[in-house]
């Protein structure tokens, strides 16, 4: 679908905050009769909103006790939004009211453009809103809940009990809201805004994230996204957000061939590689998960405000089946687990009982639960704040809360509860690490419970599994904001003068390796020749043996077509090589064939693969792995969205399942990583170089042996 977003009205977030915190709206097709009318009303009650509604329907006098006006004309002052519950069809008729009395906000719930077909309708709807500025949020949308100012513009039901907090909750699907509302409800997670951005004609999922990383009641937004439609423009504000410190946790569809299929369905957008979201995701922090559940959880710790900047953990439990549980699941997430320091072994062992075995993750079941402690903390406390001041743990995973009430006890039972509550308040406050305390199932948690846990600011990750992945989000967040903040912005590079030859297809080699050339790649020398006489001088001149490629824009896989002859070690072999090299050429019928390239042949060393190609969704992305043959053979690539750094580079050669070859393994030869990633990365700003016009570059093989490092080959595409 191409008219999801609008080209000419970029940058609506300034003008969201008036739109998110209106003082006065109308509702057009209110009704008490009406799904969404009368859900519209409930719902601007229920949040408590103090302003003024209008509602708008030609047929009645009165709605829920307010005058009702026939038309937005009919207005005797301005509103600041609408929300138009009206029939498809009405939807224009609508908008021409509202510009015409100057509202500049509208939410339109009506279903029926581009999500059913009809581009044309929607592009309408566009075209129409940018000429009279006004900012839309849909079609086909139920509308936004602003929990932190009691305002609501929302057609379906808001779940009793919401809580206000710090969690922003941004859906591609309205489908979700409901689910998402109670799911936060049910752990005690609070929320700022819920926001949902239907067809997105004109507001888009950007413009709300670049809204909610300025919106002073939000710490972490949580998207649910069946496409991004400007994936360079979402991955800029993800680098925003990270460096202020807002964490954005996505549950993204589509990760599967089906899943796309559904997310194309459902979207009309489409969809980029899997691979290359993964990618750009977690280089820009975002923490990507795989459920709902995982998606309110993670985003409920991030809410807490608990920072987990290592990854040595303790653990604390009262079941060793626990015990197992966490150890497996600890290194899934790459977290360690370390033994505790003689002197937190010396003190548990004097805490529990003899008999108790003293290792991490621990098991307190042997401690006697009816021990006094001489406070109003439990046995399981005192173990929990003995393990916080181990030296080698940089936080603590405490399960001591399966024992809490979930309903309302008998009062003395109640006041032991509170006060053991303040109690562990008191002491995650003074631990020297953070102590994070999790429930043994995502169970919901009950009402009385979670008033003690509200009360005291204790947030309970919910579950064994989504704690521990949770928590891995965290710790890989903290470590993409330090390398964020160290790297500080990026150089683009400028556009060379060889696109002014209005380049379009693939290049031939020797006009490639000008591109390469110019942005500091290290190639291997290659003269170009025309003749044999000329081959066998080149071949003097370099030093033997070497190697005779055909040069031709046409030809890209040389080798095919008896285009490549390798280790030629006498004038005899070369001028041989030469005539049936470019014979081949002449063969292959080319137009373009500009001659023949000689390069002295390389020794044996490793061959890597440089690749940058244009991804729909991210744009220029960088793949590297192991060149040649390899390359398709193994499929072991990083990736990264460009631009990149070097350090990125080196992560991504390190992180190769075949890395033990670039250390050579086997006594094989070895690269030098870091020459091997200053001549990729400069390889990726070639391919930047290029502008708009990249198609695709590639560098395939990179030879490298020990600090030598050259580009033996090199395929530029370009195009409009």
């Amino acid at each position: 679908m191409t008219e999801l977003t609008n080209p000419v009205m970029p940058g609506l977030a300034p003008g969201l905050d008036g739109f998110f915190s209106p003082r006065s709206i109308a509702v057009v097709g209110a009704s008490e009769n009406s799904y969404w009318g009368r859900n519209v009303f409930r719902n601007l009650t229920a949040t408590g909103f103090a302003g003024r509604v209008v509602p708008v329907n030609p047929k009645r006098e009165t709605v829920f006790g307010l005058p009702c006006i026939r038309t937005l004309r009919d207005l005797t002052e301005p509103v600041d939004l609408v929300y138009i519950a009206a029939p498809t069809d009405a939807v224009p008729g609508v908008l021409e009211d509202a510009a015409s009395v100057g509202i500049r906000h509208a939410v339109i719930i009506a279903a029926g453009f581009g999500e059913a077909g009809d581009h044309e309708r929607q592009s309408e709807l566009t075209k129409f809103a940018a000429a009279h500025g006004i900012t839309v949020l849909g079609p086909n949308c139920p509308g936004f809940v602003n929990v932190s100012d009691g305002v609501s513009a929302y057609g379906q039901d808001i779940p009793a009990g919401t809580k206000a907090g710090p969690v922003a909750v941004v859906l591609q699907s309205g489908a979700l809201a409901t689910v998402m509302f109670k799911f936060a409800r049910a752990h005690g997670i609070g929320l700022s805004k819920l926001i949902c951005m239907g067809n997105e004609a004109v507001t888009d999922t950007s413009d709300v994230v670049e809204y909610l990383i300025a919106d002073k009641d939000t710490r972490v937004i949580a998207l649910f996204v069946e496409q991004f439609r400007d994936g360079a423009r979402f991955l800029d504000l993800a680098r925003r957000a990270l460096l202020a410190g807002k964490a954005i946790v996505v549950l993204k569809a589509g990760r599967t061939e089906a899943g796309q299929r559904s997310a194309l369905a459902h979207t009309g957008a489409v969809a980029g590689d899997e691979a290359v979201a993964n990618a750009a995701l977690k280089q820009a922090g975002v923490a990507r998960v795989r459920s709902i559940e995982e998606l309110i959880i993670t985003a409920g710790l991030f809410a807490s405000g608990v920072q987990l900047k290592g990854r040595r953990m303790a653990a604390v439990t009262a079941s060793g089946g626990a015990c197992d549980i966490i150890a497996d699941r600890a290194s899934d997430e790459g977290i360690d687990m370390p033994e505790f320091s003689p002197e937190t072994q010396q003190a548990l062992r004097d805490y529990l009982p003899g008999f108790a075995t003293v290792q991490n993750p621990l098991d307190t079941a042997a401690v006697d639960t009816a021990r006094k402690t001489g406070t109003a903390a439990v046995p399981m406390d005192v173990v929990a704040e003995i393990v916080s001041r181990d030296p080698g743990i940089d936080f603590v995973f405490y399960l001591g809360f399966n024992v809490v009430p979930q309903f309302e006890p008998e009062p003395t039972e109640a006041k032991k509860q509170t006060a053991r509550m303040a109690h562990v308040r008191d002491m995650m406050d003074s631990a020297p690490v953070p102590v994070c305390p999790v429930s043994l199932s995502c169970l919901e948690v009950g009402p009385f419970a979670r008033t003690l846990f509200e009360t005291n600011g204790i947030f309970i990750l919910g579950g064994i599994d989504l704690g521990l992945t949770a928590i891995g989000h965290a710790i890989r967040w903290n470590t993409a904001r330090d390398a964020a903040r160290a790297v500080g912005t990026f150089a683009a590079p400028q556009t060379g003068p060889y696109l002014t030859e209005g380049r379009d297809g693939p290049w031939s080699e020797h006009a490639g390796r000008a591109v390469l050339e110019a942005s500091g790649v290290p190639l291997v020398p290659a003269v170009l020749v025309h003749s044999s006489d000329e081959a066998v001088a080149a071949a003097e001149q370099l030093g033997y043996p070497v190697v005779l490629k055909i040069c031709a824009a046409e030809i890209a896989h040389k080798s095919d077509i008896g285009g490549v002859a390798l280790n030629l070690a006498t004038p005899e072999a070369v001028r041989s090589a030469y005539e049936s090299v470019a014979q081949a050429g002449r063969t292959a019928a080319c137009t373009s064939v500009e001659g023949v390239l000689v390069s002295p042949m390389r020794p044996r060393g490793v061959e890597l693969y440089a690749g940058i190609t244009v991804d729909p969704t991210f744009g220029p992305t960088l793949a590297t792995g192991l060149g040649g043959i390899w390359i398709e053979t193994f499929k072991d690539v990083g990736l990264r969205v460009l631009p990149c750094t070097t350090s990125d580079v080196e992560d991504m050669l390190r992180s190769l399942r075949a890395s033990p070859l670039l250390d050579g393994a086997r006594g094989g030869p070895r690269v030098d990583i870091p020459a091997a990633a200053r001549a990729i990365h400069a390889v990726a700003q070639a391919a930047l170089s290029l502008g708009p016009d990249l198609r695709a570059l590639e560098v395939n093989p990179l030879w490298c042996l020990d600090d030598k490092v050259e580009a033996l080959d090199a395929l530029v595409i370009t195009g409009r």
